[in-house]
């Protein structure tokens, strides 16, 4: 029986050892990747990827490049979440083609005002925030919406170290979908992000562009774990009623 929301999370852990007498159902795990990609994304881009690794080479070279941490060497599985800023352009015309579908297609003219403002959405505003050329465009929008914003609220992460954060933004959302979908069937998981990042591209032959966000392995916790008592700040050093 799976858990509820609220006992999945408190049921998550950081894992650190996993049992090696217990498989994991692969098809059980993709699933939870498939949960992971309903989680909310900036613009709807989803500039990720998940690399779900069960090869056993694999697993073993993804240990020593996440320096051979117990969560590494004893998971019966690993899922690698890429984060894939460079993919904007394909991932906009995605969007433009299910707008186009869901509308109808149909000439410009006969398309409402929200419709048009759907669609240029992805095919003006998005390059406009997106593109950039060695970092350079990036710092002349920044400074052109800074003296906007001097007028009028305006949004101002466009440099290319903005885009960064927003993609592992996204991609850490879904990954904690992911946690959290693999802790109510009982399943537990380490995000681990002491690791050789070159290395782990290297050995699923990523591009030079694509990023590491975060590897998470997978298991079923040992006794010993977990390590030690879940610690948070209090509630109230944290929480702001304003």
């Amino acid at each position: 029986m799976e858990k509820t929301v609220s006992e999945a999370i408190a049921h998550r852990r950081s894992v650190r050892v996993f049992r090696d007498d217990v498989e994991l159902d692969t098809e059980k795990v993709q699933k939870c990747i498939e949960n992971a990609v309903l989680a909310p994304t900036s613009s709807n881009l989803q500039l990720w990827e998940f690399y779900h690794v069960i090869e056993k080479d694999k697993l073993k070279k993804l240990t020593e490049a996440c320096l051979d941490q117990n969560a590494a060497k004893t998971a019966q599985q690993m899922v690698v979440v890429v984060s894939r800023k460079d993919l904007w352009r394909k991932r906009a015309k995605s969007n433009v083609a299910f707008l186009e579908n869901t509308y109808g297609h149909k000439p410009e003219k006969e398309y409402s005002r929200r419709e048009k403002f759907a669609l240029n959405y992805y095919k003006k505003l998005i390059p406009t925030v997106y593109f950039d050329v060695l970092g350079i465009l990036g710092w002349i929008k920044y400074l052109i919406f800074s003296v906007i914003g001097l007028f009028k609220p305006v949004y101002r992460q466009v440099r290319r170290s903005d885009m960064r954060i927003v993609a592992h933004k996204s991609a850490g959302l879904a990954a904690q979908n992911f946690m959290i979908s693999m802790a109510a069937i009982g399943y537990d998981t380490c995000p681990m992000e002491g690791s050789d990042t070159l290395r782990v591209k290297r050995i699923l032959n990523l591009p030079p562009v694509a990023e590491i966000n975060m590897v998470i392995g997978c298991g079923i916790r040992a006794e010993n774990g977990v390590y030690g008592k879940r610690f948070r700040i209090p509630f109230k050093e944290i929480y702001q009623k304003v």
